[in-house]
């Protein structure tokens, strides 16, 4: 199968690079365009939601960041655009399905952690992205230096 629009769910960590390096791999090999996200998960209401609180400036900062963090690991390949960098808040799961379906994406790629078991596996972010996937999803072998 040839892939036509391949996207990337990173959570920004270094060791994430030989996922986004395979994906280009794969991107190129089959002319395939290629774009990165990064979700931002919401910040938990502080005391259990019991003191109204608002959090829309930390969220702003938090969202932020995380735009000036995706750029930065984004430097890294300079044949991505911004236009081809996506930065969504939410559940991870539920804001990269959203995405492949807005985005016609035909493949997802994650990292993964070679330990046992489909959820330890994959890590849970990652495990949840292939359950109920509107694509096909890659998961890369993270190399962890511990």
């Amino acid at each position: 199968m040839t892939y036509k629009y391949l996207l990337v769910a990173t959570d920004l960590n270094d060791e994430c690079h030989p996922v986004v390096a395979r994906a280009q791999d794969l991107a190129t090999a089959s002319g395939a365009r290629l774009a990165l996200v990064h979700v931002i998960e919401p910040m938990a209401m502080a005391f259990g939601g019991d003191v109204p609180m608002d959090l829309s400036m930390l969220q702003q900062q938090q969202f932020d960041q995380a735009r000036e963090r995706l750029d930065g690991f984004a430097s890294h390949y300079p044949s991505l655009s911004p236009e081809q960098r996506f930065l969504a808040y939410g559940q991870p799961r539920q804001e990269i399905h959203r995405l492949v379906k807005e985005q016609g994406c035909d493949l997802v790629v994650v990292g993964s952690h070679g330990r046992h078991g489909l959820a330890l596996l994959l890590g849970s972010t990652a495990n949840d992205i292939l359950h109920g996937a509107p694509c096909d999803v890659l998961a890369v072998r993270l190399n962890r230096t511990e």
